[in-house]
């Protein structure tokens, strides 16, 4: 019996140091911050202009600027949580080169921005590239896309202010989902910071919504994609990709459909 009690002991505080670990190492999880700044030019965009915006808590984060071409809409993008900006700098190519404007945002933390990510920064981050995008071109639509974190950040930001259209790409319901998914037996929802409630913000949002994901999306399962399609108000619509994963869907023509999406009326 002793021996049995010193086993459970062991595995308890074994499990209860991991837990530990886990809260005190969560950012690190969610967040995969890459520091080193690439200009427009030498990642092959030269055409976008570099700008640093000042948040309202004091950061100051880059984004990557594109004036649309008369009336065309304005395009402002947010990465996701293993990206820079710079990583779809071809997407980023063909959306301008159709007229579009971009807004390409680098967060906090990311590729020359200041400061830390943290879920209450990035929707800081937000409100500054909308307020740039408004001011900047205020009689041109504005196009919220947002891929993996970036569709909560977009969902977020969507469910405050008018847009005129979101996409959401391999979006999620809330990231504590996502993370119950690969530690189900640590109670993530009581110990986990950064949640992004994408489910809980979405039916605030009024602007037309193209959601897009993978049927083979091995990090943000497309179930989750559904469930936040099926909490959403119309006019709404759920593209799938049989093949896709978590971040090769131009590879099947989301870039095309996002496209056309963008220039419905």
């Amino acid at each position: 019996m002793v021996l049995v009690k010193w086993m459970v002991a062991l595995a308890a505080g074994g499990y209860y140091a991991f837990v530990a670990f886990l809260y005190l190492a969560q950012r690190s999880f969610l967040y995969h911050p890459q520091s080193m700044r690439i200009t427009p030019a030498a990642a092959g965009l030269p055409s976008a202009e570099e700008v640093i915006l000042e948040t309202r808590d004091g950061e100051r984060v880059i984004v990557w600027h594109v004036p649309p071409r008369s009336e065309k809409p304005v395009v402002i993008y947010f990465h996701g949580n293993g990206e820079v900006v710079a990583s779809r700098t071809e997407r980023h190519r063909d959306l301008t080169e159709s007229g579009n404007g971009l807004v390409a945002l680098s967060y906090r933390g990311y590729m020359g921005s200041s400061g830390r990510p943290t879920e209450e920064g990035l929707l800081h981050d937000a409100e500054a590239a909308y307020r740039f995008a408004t001011e900047r071109h205020p009689s041109n639509p504005i196009v919220l896309w947002g891929h993996s974190l970036g569709s909560g950040v977009a969902v977020a930001l969507a469910a405050q202010h008018q847009v005129a259209k979101l996409i959401l790409e391999a979006p999620f319901t809330s990231t504590a989902e996502v993370a119950a998914r690969l530690f189900p037996f640590v109670p993530v929802q009581w110990l986990m910071h950064d949640q992004f409630h994408s489910d809980q913000r979405i039916d605030a949002v009024r602007a037309p919504l193209l959601i897009m994901h993978g049927a083979r999306d091995d990090l943000i399962p497309i179930r989750l994609g559904e469930r936040l399609f099926a909490l959403a108000d119309d006019p709404k619509r759920f593209v799938r990709f049989t093949d896709g994963g978590h971040d090769d869907l131009d590879r099947y023509g989301a870039d095309a459909v996002a496209q056309r999406f963008i220039e419905e009326n």
